[in-house]
């Protein structure tokens, strides 16, 4: 990473710095928007995931974070579940997951879905949960 100038103050904007997170930093493919970034790490308080998947079906699983998020829709088309809505979105859409509020979303297909999600945190905090849709009891 290679740093610019230095911050100092969040408060104090004539005291700051700037700091460059470079590709290797954060990507997870060399090809591919995708990985994430920790705003701690730059000196902020928001937390950045790309995410793409080429695979309908797939998508982050249903989780929970203490902050709000901020869903940005690139490319292709998906089924947003936050809390007890669905929504499907297409690129260009954007959507909020508000703080304590489950959700997940999926790649509804055709094609890649690729998204921008915004935490609103200096740090990713997410706790994993147990779906509901796959542990309904079955109808007798």
């Amino acid at each position: 990473m290679k740093v610019l100038r230095e911050k100092r103050s969040h408060s104090n904007p004539d005291n700051w710095k700037m700091n460059v997170l470079h590709r290797e930093d954060w990507a997870t493919h060399d090809h591919l928007w995708k990985g994430n970034f920790e705003g701690r790490k730059i000196g902020t308080d928001v937390t950045v995931l790309f995410y793409v998947t080429d695979k309908s079906g797939v998508g982050p699983r249903w989780h929970v974070h203490p902050y709000d998020e901020i869903f940005i829709v690139r490319a292709g088309n998906a089924l947003f579940t936050i809390g007890d809505e669905k929504i499907e979105a297409k690129a260009g859409d954007i959507l909020l997951g508000p703080a304590n509020i489950p959700h997940k979303y999926h790649n509804l297909g055709p094609g890649a879905l690729e998204t921008t999600d915004i935490h609103v945190s200096d740090r990713w905090i997410q706790t994993d949960l147990d779906d509901p849709e796959f542990s309904m009891p079955k109808a007798s």
